[in-house]
């Protein structure tokens, strides 16, 4: 791994890892994202600080560069981050759909409610 790549690497990650803990603080990010981010920094740090093991890594996942595979094991953990936000979402979406439902529901019973007594 190159000087520039090393260098490149603690610089990222420490300003993600000083951004992610800002966002914190003012409660922009909960926590669960916070500790994600946080913990690719720090991964990113281990292996800018301990190239050897990312040149072991990248030859045993048979990558022809460190390089390469510090790309490619970022593409992966942002894709497990997509897919679980996407989980989310469609938690999220399933609860609203509920919630519109049932407050739909408790107002037509409360119209029906006010015309029983009129």
């Amino acid at each position: 791994m190159t000087t520039v790549l090393r260098i490149v690497l603690i610089l990222a990650s420490l300003l993600t890892t000083a951004m992610i803990i800002r966002k914190i603080r003012q409660s922009k990010v909960q926590i669960e994202d916070g500790v994600f981010w946080v913990f690719v920094s720090l991964i990113l740090i281990l292996f800018s600080i301990f190239p050897r093991t990312a040149d072991i890594l990248s030859r045993l996942a048979g990558t022809y560069s460190t390089s390469n595979f510090i790309f490619l094991f970022v593409i992966f953990l942002l894709l497990v981050k997509v897919f679980s936000l996407s989980v989310k979402i469609s938690q999220l979406e399933t609860k609203q759909k509920e919630l519109v439902q049932r407050i739909a529901l408790e107002k037509k019973e409360r119209e029906e409610s006010h015309e029983e007594q009129v």
